[in-house]
């Protein structure tokens, strides 16, 4: 199924979202024959400025996805729903684990070289002390992750079972807490954006989370999709950085004034249990909760050696992202800012 000179046909599915349209950015950049997967109501300003082929329909129409992974070489597969923090958890499993069912079976319809699907690094296990964790480590943390990370584990579990069971060519990618550029609607990069623009005031003490650069995320499903051995999984991670450092990193890069207030985590859940309080009698979501608090420190510091040594992955110093992404968020700002006095002007 490639083409003509050696160039992959590919399909991005979630081309739309951080990590997709940076996969797709890099494979427009290698030469491939891209096409994506996206539904018609879809914030599209990520990839508006590539030539791909594009594919409408949502994750259960059958017909759609069988017309867009035929005659594909490999399936990136970037879908997911993130949002820990839902009074009725439902929806994440309907679109993390049984929609991404019935790609599944269709995927194996469609012999393709490689299925690499997007995971958490949610899925890796804690470890005890100083150590690294590893992707060997058996998930040992059930039930504190809430409602999102059981779905994410059935879902990766599931990959890997079609991929040992039913000959589904695929690879998991356990990919930690990415930042960059082209971060349009920013989640992870939110705290980032804030330090940016000045509005951080304060930090956590003693937090310290796994991070990686988009674009270094992007180039590891690249090499997934050459070499990544079927049935495993990667950690796709740089580094363990301190909330501190990747805050001041941000709000240096672009002249802010940099957090100063150490805030302790215990305050932090007393938060997340207020929000989660004022949520349940609201009866509205709220985008914070104990459990997302949870999730903010939780992890341990991972090995991404295997990464290393199987694909060939060697990400650079996730720093140089978070600056990136810092003036990203500065320019993006200053050009609403603008669009928003012209505005005002011309009334």
């Amino acid at each position: 199924m490639t083409t003509q000179g050696g160039r992959r046909k590919v399909l991005v599915m979630g081309a739309s979202g951080f990590v997709g349209s940076h996969v797709t950015r890099k494979l427009v950049a290698r030469g491939d024959d891209v096409r994506v997967y996206l539904r018609k109501s879809s914030s599209t300003v990520a990839i508006d400025d590539l030539d791909v082929e594009r594919c409408y329909g949502d994750l259960r129409d059958e017909k759609a996805l069988r017309a867009a992974m035929s005659d594909r070489d490999v399936v990136f597969y970037c879908v997911v729903d993130t949002r820990f923090y839902l009074r009725d958890p439902s929806p994440l499993f309907e679109t993390n684990v049984e929609s991404l069912r019935c790609v599944l079976d269709i995927a194996l319809e469609a012999d393709l070289f490689r299925f690499v699907f997007c995971s958490t690094i949610g899925t890796i296990a804690i470890a005890e002390g100083n150590e690294y964790v590893t992707e060997d480590m058996p998930f040992n943390w059930p039930g504190k992750g809430g409602a999102y990370i059981e779905s994410r584990r059935q879902a990766e579990d599931m990959v890997l079972r079609y991929a040992r069971d039913r000959g589904l060519a695929a690879v998991a990618m356990c990919v930690s807490n990415p930042y960059g550029p082209l971060d349009w609607q920013p989640h992870q990069g939110v705290m980032v954006k804030m330090a940016a623009l000045g509005r951080m005031p304060a930090y956590v003490k003693g937090v310290s989370t796994e991070v990686v650069g988009i674009e270094d995320v992007a180039e590891a499903f690249l090499l997934a999709g050459e070499c990544g051995r079927v049935g495993e999984r990667y950690i796709i991670s740089e580094s363990f950085m301190p909330m501190l450092e990747m805050l001041e990193t941000a709000a240096c890069a672009v002249g802010a004034k940099p957090p100063r207030l150490g805030v302790p985590l215990a305050v932090l859940y007393v938060v997340g249990w207020m929000l989660g309080v004022a949520s349940r009698l609201l009866r509205r979501d709220i985008s914070m909760n104990v459990t997302g608090v949870r999730l903010l420190h939780i992890m341990s510091a991972a090995d991404h050696g295997k990464a290393t040594r199987e694909l060939g992955w060697k990400p650079r110093p996730t720093a140089e992202s978070i600056r990136r992404a810092a003036q990203f968020y500065v320019d993006v700002s200053g050009r609403e800012d603008r669009r928003r006095g012209g505005a005002g002007r011309a009334v």
